[in-house]
């Protein structure tokens, strides 16, 4: 006569639980973990540009200058790109006012001259290395990455669903993981209420 131990369903939810668990947190482990980075960064973007680095500095450019109220040709704009420490790539350029001069650069870089004085204002834009690229996954460069975000969202969810319910007893989600749950999701909804 064969005897066949029937698991229980519990015991057969929890498995598949931590099964789904840990392969889903392995295979978005890297997905993760840059969006916790570029999720960071972006909460301080009013203390910190974490796409670009921003220097400004101040300079005499030398040359003669032309007369207010005359054009600027691309000749001279390229003898004063020239004075310029870095390597630039001229993009186009602007009078922004009767004696003001605004070079354009390739990448987002720009130079404005005083034509009365030869005063310069160089502001260098640089991307930043790693934390642009995490940041443009952020906000969903392409139509392909969307479906991608998406769904990564969903496995988020059934991570953390998972997480919840793989253990039982008194450290599950009925004992100490409840508590710890209610306490989490009073957080996010004092933010709501409050805000």
């Amino acid at each position: 006569m064969e005897t066949t131990d029937k698991v229980p369903a519990g015991v057969k939810f929890r498995r598949i639980c931590r099964v789904l668990h840990r392969d889903l947190s392995y295979f978005f482990a890297g997905v993760i973990c840059i969006y916790a980075v570029s999720g960071i960064t972006l909460n301080h973007k009013r203390d910190f540009n974490a796409a670009y680095s921003i220097e400004r500095s101040e300079f005499t450019v030398k040359g003669d200058f032309p007369e207010s109220g005359t054009s600027v040709d691309r000749e001279f704009v390229t003898g004063l790109i020239g004075q310029l420490s870095e390597k630039e790539t001229y993009s186009r350029h602007a009078m922004a006012g009767e004696n003001t001069l605004k070079v354009f650069f390739k990448g987002g870089s720009s130079l404005e001259v005083e034509l009365d004085d030869g005063e310069a204002v160089y502001e260098k834009v640089r991307k930043r290395p790693v934390l642009y690229q995490f940041n443009r996954l952020h906000y969903n460069p392409s139509r392909w990455w969307t479906w991608f975000s998406d769904i990564f969202a969903v496995s988020l969810m059934l991570i953390t669903l998972t997480g919840m319910f793989m253990l039982n007893g008194p450290k599950g989600m009925w004992g100490r993981g409840g508590i710890e749950f209610a306490v989490g999701l009073l957080f996010p909804l004092l933010f709501i209420l409050l805000l």
